[in-house]
């Protein structure tokens, strides 16, 4: 099978940013056969979008805002559907010594399941190191709205962290 110029240069860029999207699924899903699937769909929605991407920004914040879009869709079908779990909670990179460190995280996961799906998709982009504007232009809102939300997402984090 012969590829074309740019599906080998979307192949090439997926692979360099591949990351990005196993972040987002694993932020949004719990079980493996719900990650590939929203991985599958995340793929196919950058494929489809692919050629009205130009350049105008990195390539990464491109893809995580398709990857972002998808996901928060996909979450929204299956929770009008079957009221599906919206995030991990497993501890894979975590070592099994460190029990302190496991619960400190299992309760940060608790409390960021209870945000909304733009709201987790902030704090994904926040621990990402990602700039405001970078957050304003993947999610689609304004950089004073990312200031914002920011600010009263730690101050919900702040307070849910003194219940525990």
């Amino acid at each position: 099978m012969i590829r074309s110029v740019m599906e080998e240069k979307f192949m090439e860029l997926i692979g360099q940013n591949q990351k990005i999207i196993h972040k987002v699924v694993n932020l949004y899903v719990e079980k493996e056969p719900d990650k590939k699937d929203l991985f599958q769909e995340i793929l196919y929605q950058a494929w489809s979008s692919f050629s009205n991407f130009k350049g105008n920004s990195k390539f990464s914040t491109w893809l995580y805002r398709v990857a972002m879009n998808t996901a928060i869709t996909h979450v929204k079908k299956r929770k009008k559907n079957n009221n599906a779990r919206l995030f991990e909670t497993g501890y894979r990179y975590i070592s099994e010594e460190d029990e302190a460190r496991k619960r400190q995280i299992d309760i940060l996961y608790r409390i960021i399941n209870k945000l909304s799906p733009v709201d987790k998709a902030l704090v994904l982009l926040y621990i990402d190191n990602h700039s405001y504007e970078e957050m304003s232009e993947i999610l689609g809102i304004s950089v004073s709205n990312v200031g914002v939300k920011i600010n009263r997402i730690k101050q919900f984090l702040k307070k849910e962290a003194g219940k525990y």
